[in-house]
């Protein structure tokens, strides 16, 4: 019996985080709406690799989930995720909005949206996600459209990806 990719992936990520030896790893969710005409997106990091590279890029320590919390951490993940995050969709240059974002054990999930999405054929996503300070870093990209699912791993090397609806 084979599991679906999604299962294996959210089983596996938890022993990963607790390993000795270092992953570097990250998933985005991509869903399209046809009643909503939109793609919905969850952004999954592990908090510390965010941490050291917003803090880097920033020269800020935002001591990311404690009391100390910088009250304008979104203002840099916006600032972040714009730099590094770019959608196309039909070969053209859309802009995402920033939902929130919440923490969970180790992992920060952030939440996107882009509206006004009508019948896409295809779908250009370039995911820099953590990869100027973490070579190894890889960026799991997965799209569902109703019954239709892709996935793409993203690297240093290869940082961007076309999905077809």
């Amino acid at each position: 019996m084979v599991l679906p990719k999604k299962i294996v992936f959210l089983i596996i990520l938890p022993f990963l985080a607790l390993s000795s030896h270092k992953y570097y790893l990250s998933l985005t969710d991509i869903e399209y709406s046809i009643e909503k005409k939109n793609l919905e997106i969850i952004i999954n990091l592990f908090i510390d690799d965010l941490e050291y590279t917003v803090n880097t890029d920033f020269e800020i320590d935002l001591k990311l989930s404690t009391k100390d919390e910088l009250n304008n951490a979104d203002v840099y993940f916006k600032k972040y995720l714009n730099k590094n995050l770019t959608f196309k969709i039909d070969n053209k240059q859309i802009n995402f909005d920033y939902i929130g974002k919440e923490y969970e054990g180790d992992l920060v999930y952030f939440y996107l949206e882009i509206d006004s999405v009508n019948n896409p054929n295809s779908l250009e996503l370039s995911n820099k996600l953590l990869l100027k300070y973490f070579k190894k870093q890889q960026n799991v990209v997965k799209l569902k459209n109703g019954n239709n699912r892709q996935s793409k791993i993203l690297t240093y090397e290869t940082n961007k990806a076309l999905l077809n609806f």
